[in-house]
Order: structure tokens, then C-alpha cells, then sequence
């Protein structure tokens, strides 16, 4: 058998295929029948020859296929176009089946229909990922809007569940729905100077009853139920809808108004409807299921940033706790304090910083860096700074404050590392005392404008073990100022630590310039400055800043005594007291301050094996410290009548504006204070 070619491309030779098939849809696609439609184009004549000819043999159909005017139109050979109606039908075919099937067309299905349907499916694309890039509630709800408004619907208005529970818990009470937010298309004039229609019950739903209470088992407690969106005309929804909105406000009717239930992973946690004006195409049915898709994504989008919410307060107030809530007051010095974390995604952070008032007026400066920005480095630095307080509170040298650091790190874990740095400042001396344990140097800013980093030994970093850790001791000159800072001030993957730490000296002498040699620059002012040297890309890590500015004792406010532990010691701390009052011209407080010293000096001595300390200090405030070689504090309690003595703290308690007692390595020293220039009475906090 010969073959022939055929010159359609993909186009059969004519021995391999079968003979007429037995398939309806193959014999129908061959002999269409002709009908009278208006406006259908005729077959061509050589076409409409053979249209009846279905019994014609194989060979036959062979021998007619040489000649072109005799030629039998093929069932697998693309049909021109001209046999094909603009709806996509088969001409020829009654009622207008579809091309393949032969079957009726449902209405509605040609090419603008599949057009409608490709655009609802790439809003829909669009509208959830504009929703899903939402972090917060605000955002997620306001991507709703903005995503419906005025695309899909010309106003939307979305409630939500008051409170909305987070994760697993399970409301109780009432089901309440909170109006969270509204949207619609703003009235604007068109261009022959006239208003464009607005919605009519826009008035009437900016005034919507802001609460909801669900009443279970009415109408909307059934819509939302069932989960689906539903049009207005519904039975459910004409019921639902006044119990949302309120009594007397109406929406458009018929398919212009869709209720859509707002569905989390365990339950209902609000609604959305929206709206269209009137002279817009009402909803259609496929938009339910628009409506659905918007309400599954912001529902989901909801319950994660409620979740992300909690995590987030979680670790905001871990951080709050973790740090300092306010800065002592502590004679002679003045202390600013900045903490910023990594990222907005990594709230909590290992960064710490402290300032611990000592006895004798002194205070420690601390600041750390636990490894990492997470809810463990978090609580490792919990611990160490807890540590570090009660190991303050014992009065160790700095070195040995870090040496016991380093041996709590080891026992919290193998890899619990972290690096800190301890200074005791004295503001009679002016004198302070550093150590460090791996952290980047401090920075101290003179008067005159000068800023130097301060030559410290590094050391090891906490969590190292079996390594020492050296202290030095070095002039605090009245009105200089102490930077301590954590290594995501000065280092970040754009420069070193030692790059950043030249840059932040360079930054502290150019700020300094500006307040003038004699004036140092305000504190706080100070810190704000240091943290605006920091780029779009330096934030690496987060930051711990504590400033301390020195304004020192004089020692014309000083006085101090050694006593002997006699019985006559009370009497002669008195006189000595008053004679420094007389000097500094406080006689105002002169009883008061001989009836303190007497009670606590003569505590003292009744245990005292060793001499007794007397310091009085003036700063703002007038302050008394009293030490001995007994380690136990006194506590206050309450004397009965009939005790000869427990007495002299309740009289201490009452006058003095504070007071206190530390223990020391050495015995404890008692304290107290007294306001200037006021009354006992007055004093008191």
C-alpha cells in the first residue's frame, strides 16, 4: 500500500488509523448536521457532498482521498477557523454543544465567563498575599481592607471577637464582636463636575454600633456557625445582619451585600461584609467563594499575629524584667541607660547592664553580653545579673565578682558563655576600679572635650574557666563621663570592633565640642547621640549603653572618725556631729542628727570588738554611715511595752528620710538620711 503524505502537520497517514469509529463524539465531529441557525456559515460545497456518506468503505475512502475537490474532511485535522462560531461552539451542532463532548454548554461558560474566572483567581492571589504579609493584627486587617476596597467591594467593615483568644485557650463568657476597622470608596467628583453614586447606607455605617454581643442561638450565631458567606437576601443573613450592624441601619439588598464569617483554627473569631453601591454589577455566585478565601486567609493571618502578639508581650516583658526597671540615684554620680534589641523579630537579647549602690557611697557599674538574642540567652543572663547583685551586695573586689561569675556559668552549662565588665566607682576617692572578662573596653570623655579608651586588660570571657581576672584602678575625674556598652554598639558585619570603638571615641570628643570645655554634655542627650552613629546595616546584635557621669564627693563634705568601743563613744559621736553640722550650717538638724547617731553608735559598740566607723557625707541630702566589725544587720521590730531597749531603729525608721544596712567583707555598715533644711517629720520619704 502506498502511502501519502499529508501536508497539516500532525496529521495521521491514513493506514494508521482506524476506520470509522464507533465513538458518537468522532462520528458526530465528522457529519455535524446542518442547521438554520442565522449568521452560521455554510459548510463548503465538497464538505456538504459528502456530509451523508458514512458508509463508505476503507478503500473507497482511500481512492477519493487523490483528488482535492474530493476530499474527506479529517476528525483529527485542526478545523479552520471559519467552522467554529465566536463562542467557541461547532457550527453546525444544535443548541451549541461543545467542541469535543458534543454536549450542551452550560450558560455562562464561553470565553468571558473563563475571562471572569481568571480574574477572580488572580485577585484572589493577590489579595493573600497582600494579606499574608501582615505580621500584626493591624496589619492583617488593614490588608483585608485594602485588598477588597475597591476591587472586589465598594465598603467592607470587619468585626472581631473582644478579646480574641490566643492558641488553645477557651473563651468564656459572651461572644462579643468589636467593629475593628471599615474601608469604602471616598465620594469624588466625576468629570462633568458631579458626584459619583455613593453608597446610600454609608452614613449609617460609619455610626455602626461599635459591640455586638452574639446571642446564642439567634440568627448570627447560625451564620456564623456555619462558616460559608452568605448574600443578604438570604433568610439567615436578613436576620443576622441587623443583630451585627444594629437596629434600624439597612445595607443594599439582594446580592450586594455578602456576610462572611471569619474562621481561625479552632473557632469563629469575627465577621466581614462586604458591599457594593448600587450602580455597580451585584456579587455573583463564584464571589462566595472569593469571599470565603479572603475570610480563610484573614482568619488564619488573625489567629498567627495574635499568637505572634503573646510571643511577643512574652518577650518584651521578659526583657523589662531581665533589665533594670529605673536607675538608682546613688551619691556623686548620674547614670543614663539605652537597650535596644537585635531586630523587631528578636525582641530579647543576652545584652545586660546594671549600677548597684555599695556602702560608703560608692556604686558598681556592670555591663554584659550573654552569646546570642534569644529566650535562653535571655534567661542565662537573668541568672548572671541575679549573680552579680548578691555577690555586689558581699562587697567583693571586681575580680573576684567575675571570678565567681565564671564559676556560675560553668555550672548553668558547657557552653553558657558570656563576656562582662565590673567598675566600682568611689565618689570620695574619685578613684574607680575595673575589671573585664572579654568586653570591649570603656570609653571615658573628660571635661575638656578629650575621650580615650581606657587601657584594661581583656581577660577571658565568662564560661572559660580556670582563667584570672585582674583588676585595675584609675582616676574619675569630677565631671567626667563613663561609657559601658555592649560589642553591637561598635561591631556589626561592616566593620570591626576596634574600627567601631575609634568611631564612637571620635563621636563622644565631636559631641563634647559642642557644649564647650567647661560644660559636659547632658546624659541622656549623650546617649541618644552615640546610638545615631549606628547605619541601616550596623545593627548586627542588640546594644546595652550605660553612662555614668562623675560628680564626686568634695572633701570639705566629708568627715570622718575612727572610735574606740567605749561606753563613752556615743557621747563623743554626738559632739562630733555637731560640730560638722556647725561647719557645713546645718544646725537645723542638729537634734535630730545627735538623736540617729546615738541609737546607732551605741549598737555598735555594745558588739563592736574593733573600732567604730563615723562618716558623714553632704551632697543633697545629709548621710551617716556608721560600720563595725559585726556582720549580722540589725533588723527592725516592734518593742513592747515592757523591753528596755529594741527602740533605736523604730526612732531611725521614723526620722530619717531612708535608711539601711550592708553587709561587708569586713563587718556591715548602717546608714541613713536626712533632707536639708526640713523638719523629722518632713524628712520622711
Amino acid at each position: 500500500m502506498t502511502e501519502h503524505s499529508i501536508p497539516d502537520e500532525g496529521r495521521q497517514p491514513r493506514a494508521a488509523r482506524p476506520a470509522a469509529p464507533a465513538d458518537p463524539r468522532g462520528a458526530q465531529a465528522r457529519a455535524p448536521k446542518a442547521r438554520d441557525t442565522p449568521g452560521a456559515t455554510a459548510l463548503p460545497a465538497q464538505a456538504q457532498a459528502r456530509t451523508g456518506d458514512a458508509t463508505a468503505s476503507p478503500s473507497d475512502e482511500h481512492s477519493q482521498s487523490h483528488g482535492p475537490s474530493a476530499q474527506q474532511p479529517d476528525p483529527h485535522r485542526p478545523r479552520p477557523a471559519g467552522q467554529d462560531s465566536p463562542d467557541g461552539t461547532l457550527e453546525g451542532a444544535p443548541g451549541g454543544e461543545e467542541r469535543r463532548t458534543g454536549q450542551p454548554r452550560p450558560p455562562g461558560s464561553g470565553p468571558a465567563a473563563m475571562r471572569r474566572d481568571g480574574d477572580r483567581l488572580r485577585f484572589v492571589g493577590a489579595a493573600t498575599r497582600r494579606i499574608a504579609r501582615g505580621i500584626d493584627l493591624d496589619e492583617i486587617v488593614m490588608g483585608l481592607c485594602r485588598a477588597t476596597v475597591p476591587t472586589f467591594s465598594d465598603a467592607i467593615l470587619v468585626y472581631l471577637r473582644d478579646p480574641l483568644p490566643v492558641g488553645e485557650e477557651r473563651p468564656s463568657g459572651a461572644l462579643v464582636l468589636r467593629l475593628r476597622r471599615t474601608d469604602r470608596i471616598p465620594e469624588e467628583p466625576d468629570t462633568e463636575g458631579g458626584t459619583l453614586p455613593t453608597l446610600q447606607v454609608q452614613a449609617d455605617l460609619v455610626t455602626t454600633a461599635e459591640l455586638c454581643e452574639v446571642r446564642p442561638g439567634g440568627a448570627l450565631a447560625e451564620v456564623l456557625r456555619g462558616v460559608r458567606p452568605v448574600f443578604a437576601d438570604t433568610p439567615a443573613a436578613r436576620a443576622a445582619l441587623p443583630e451585627l450592624l444594629g437596629e434600624g441601619r439597612t445595607v443594599p439588598g439582594g446580592q450586594r451585600t455578602i456576610l462572611a464569617p471569619l474562621r481561625g483554627r479552632r473557632r469563629v473569631i469575627g465577621a466581614a461584609v462586604f458591599l457594593r453601591r448600587p450602580d455597580r454589577p451585584a456579587f455573583e455566585g463564584d464571589d462566595l467563594l472569593v469571599a470565603a478565601q479572603l475570610a480563610t486567609h484573614s482568619a488564619l493571618g488573625i489567629d498567627k499575629a495574635v499568637l505572634y502578639g503573646r510571643e511577643a508581650y512574652i518577650a518584651d516583658e521578659l526583657q523589662r524584667t531581665m533589665l533594670p526597671e529605673t536607675l538608682p540615684r546613688p551619691t556623686g554620680v548620674r547614670l543614663a541607660s539605652r537597650y535596644l534589641p537585635a531586630a523587631e523579630t528578636a525582641r530579647v537579647g543576652g545584652d545586660w547592664y546594671d549600677a548597684i549602690p555599695l556602702p560608703g557611697s560608692r556604686v558598681a557599674l556592670v555591663v554584659g553580653d550573654v552569646m546570642g538574642h534569644s529566650m535562653t540567652s535571655a534567661a542565662i543572663m537573668g541568672q548572671l545579673r541575679t549573680t552579680a547583685q548578691t555577690l555586689a551586695g558581699l562587697d567583693l573586689p571586681p575580680q573576684e565578682v567575675l571570678h565567681h561569675l565564671d564559676e556560675q556559668a560553668q555550672r548553668l552549662g558547657s557552653d553558657r558563655m558570656a563576656t562582662c565588665l565590673y567598675a566600682v566607682y568611689d565618689p570620695v576617692a574619685h578613684r574607680i576600679t575595673i575589671a573585664n572578662a572579654g568586653h570591649p573596653p570603656p570609653v571615658l570623655l573628660h571635661l575638656g572635650g578629650r575621650a580615650e579608651v581606657l587601657r584594661v586588660p581583656p581577660g577571658a570571657p565568662i564560661g572559660v574557666g580556670g582563667v584570672d581576672f585582674e583588676a585595675v584602678e584609675l582616676d574619675a575625674p569630677a565631671g567626667a563621663t563613663l561609657l559601658l556598652y555592649t560589642d553591637g554598639l561598635v561591631e556589626s558585619r561592616l566593620r570591626d570592633v576596634w574600627t567601631g570603638i575609634e568611631q564612637l571615641r571620635e563621636r563622644l570628643a565631636a559631641t563634647a565640642q559642642l557644649t564647650g570645655p567647661d560644660h559636659p554634655p547632658p546624659l541622656e542627650a549623650l546617649c541618644d547621640d552615640v546610638l545615631d552613629m549606628l547605619g541601616p546595616g550596623d545593627r548586627d546584635d542588640d546594644i546595652a549603653l550605660l553612662a555614668a557621669r562623675f560628680d564626686g564627693i568634695a572633701p570639705s563634705d566629708v568627715a570622718y572618725w575612727y572610735l574606740e568601743p567605749e561606753d563613752a563613744t556615743p557621747a563623743r559621736a554626738r559632739r562630733l556631729a555637731r560640730s560638722a553640722l556647725e561647719r557645713w550650717g546645718l544646725q537645723e538638724l542638729t537634734d535630730s542628727l545627735e538623736l540617729l547617731v546615738s541609737e546607732v553608735v551605741t549598737n555598735a559598740v555594745r558588739y563592736a570588738s574593733r573600732p567604730v566607723t563615723l562618716r558623714l557625707l553632704r551632697t543633697d541630702v545629709l548621710r551617716c554611715e556608721v560600720g563595725d566589725d559585726v556582720p549580722q544587720l540589725p533588723r527592725l521590730r516592734q518593742a513592747r511595752a515592757t523591753d528596755e531597749g529594741g527602740r533605736g531603729l523604730y526612732l531611725v525608721n521614723r526620722l530619717a528620710r531612708r535608711w539601711g544596712a550592708t553587709r561587708l567583707s569586713t563587718g556591715k555598715v548602717v546608714w541613713f538620711e536626712l533632707n536639708h533644711g526640713s523638719t523629722p517629720e518632713s524628712s520622711r520619704n
